[in-house]
């Protein structure tokens, strides 16, 4: 069975309306209706409709408004834009089409016919979500590094640049911490690179459980190098989470097939706070004083959180 999207009805004749709705509704169709083009955008700001029926001819705002309005500011899906009038000319047809619309029914409508109409409606609203779908899958793919599932290092260059940016203009903290797995090489070469991805993934679902899902982001900076990008965290706040998520990695057991791994990991901290004055700073500053106090800790014996503060 056909998917039947929700329709919005914009007709300012009460029996044409009436008419309408009877007929939308026997067909297996959700409906609701307004009187004019007005009242059709203000009820996108509460639902969003995939198809609208609007009559040419209304008080306020009129159907060739109406597309023009839809065309302009509704950006959460396409928006199938029916136009109904009894003018019947090629000029009318081309000036509807022009403004927005992507059929044309004349009045009196034929049962029949905007059933038929709709369906064609239908699957073109159905072919362009395959499509959206599609290119979100793309667009994932594209940022995701494909064995731990985390964000890539092109995400993390994209993205990272934004955050820094935003803090610094609204004033906010953020913080960085870089991850690096404790003789990483050791594990391969004791027990097999399977071993090892193994272990990347079991990392990056650790760190998963300690960031909060809708804020903080995680990224494979390289190997077994990994980025955690904490908006509104100052630096103390993110050296405790370090503090916190080493613990955790250094009292885990990682299974693999009859062997059980566990590990450590090295961890370097930067950020300011809401405090910091600096209006210059990069993120690949931030990134090398992360990476500085990361080797800082490989220096002093691994499995240990160092962190440097950017003052302002």
């Amino acid at each position: 069975m056909e998917k039947q999207f929700p329709i919005l009805i914009a007709e300012d004749d009460p029996v044409s309306r009436l008419l309408l709705e009877k007929t939308l509704v026997k067909a297996g169709y959700e409906v609701a209706s307004v009187t004019n083009g007005r009242e059709a955008l203000e009820s996108f700001s509460k639902k969003f409709y995939p198809i609208v029926l609007t009559d040419w001819m209304m008080p306020e705002m009129d159907g060739l408004q109406l597309c023009n309005a839809i065309r302009k500011n509704i950006s959460t899906g396409y928006v199938f834009i029916f136009l109904l009038t009894a003018r019947g000319s090629t000029d009318d047809m081309v000036a509807g089409l022009e403004a927005g619309a992507d059929d044309y029914l004349t009045k009196p409508f034929n049962r029949a016919e905007l059933i038929a109409r709709l369906k064609t409606a239908t699957r073109i609203l159905d072919l362009e979500k395959s499509l959206k779908d599609a290119n979100e899958e793309i667009r994932i793919l594209s940022i995701t590094d494909p064995l731990t599932k985390c964000y890539n290092r092109t995400y993390m260059d994209e993205q990272l640049p934004k955050e820094l940016k935003r803090a610094i203009r609204y004033n906010h903290p953020i913080s960085l911490v870089m991850i690096d797995i404790d003789h990483f090489k050791r594990v391969n070469d004791t027990y097999g690179h399977q071993a090892g991805d193994e272990i990347l993934k079991e990392l990056v679902r650790s760190i998963n459980r300690s960031i909060r899902s809708d804020v903080d982001w995680v990224a494979r900076y390289g190997g077994e190098e990994f980025l955690v990008v904490f908006p509104e965290t100052d630096f103390k706040r993110a050296e405790a989470l370090a503090e916190r998520l080493r613990r955790a990695i250094s009292q885990k057991i990682v299974q693999f097939k009859e062997e059980e791994i566990r590990i450590t990991a090295s961890f370097g901290v930067s950020g300011f706070t809401s405090s910091t004055s600096l209006k210059e700073i990069s993120h690949e500053t931030m990134i090398g004083l992360a990476d500085k106090s990361l080797y800082q800790a490989k220096e002093e014996g691994r499995n240990r959180v160092i962190g440097r503060a950017i003052d302002g």
